[in-house]
């Protein structure tokens, strides 16, 4: 964008000068009047360029200013969500290790209960 903007300042400028000397030529002047006019129409254009220059340059200044304050927005909420994200990963890691704590728990007391009918029995047959 920066490259537009510096090509069409070159063509404003160029294109300017070439008119104004070009103008100035054929007006039916003397010498010192001729060079006269055209460093004035060459300062015009000068200072004309300078303007569009600093146009473009604040423009390009204020898209950056606001590409950086996106991507710092974009930052920030992404690492909200990866502490999102890291925080039900523990909660669902927690609940698991509960689920299988009890779950272990169940199939222990199943597994003695289980012997213990087996013993049971082993008595009642003998």
């Amino acid at each position: 964008m920066e490259s537009r903007s510096g090509d069409f300042i070159k063509g404003l400028f160029i294109g300017g000068l070439v008119g104004a000397i070009v103008g100035i030529l054929y007006a039916p002047k003397s010498g010192k009047e001729t060079r006269e006019d055209i460093v004035r129409k060459s300062e015009e254009i000068m200072a004309r360029a300078k303007e569009e220059y600093e146009r473009a340059l604040e423009k390009s200044k204020k898209a950056y200013e606001a590409t950086i304050r996106r991507a710092k927005e974009l930052q920030l909420a992404a690492k909200e969500k990866a502490e999102g994200v890291e925080t039900k990963l523990s909660e669902i890691a927690e609940q698991g290790k509960e689920s299988l704590q009890d779950s272990r728990g169940r199939l222990k007391k199943a597994i003695d209960a289980g012997i213990g009918a087996f013993k049971e029995e082993k008595e009642n047959i003998s």
